[in-house]
């Protein structure tokens, strides 16, 4: 159970995060958007295969 909790919550922050891409590229910040691209590809990653 605790398992799949915390791989839900990676992928949430994951979206959260794919979110945020958007956000910065809308803003014009194109390297805070490629670190938060990485970070939500990172935290996705970490959910899917921690479930």
């Amino acid at each position: 159970m605790t398992d799949n909790l915390l791989a839900g919550v990676m992928v949430f922050i994951g979206l959260f995060l794919a979110g945020g891409v958007f956000s910065l590229i809308k803003q014009g910040i194109k390297i805070g958007a490629a670190v938060c691209a990485l970070g939500a590809v990172l935290a996705v990653t970490a959910g899917v295969l921690w479930w």
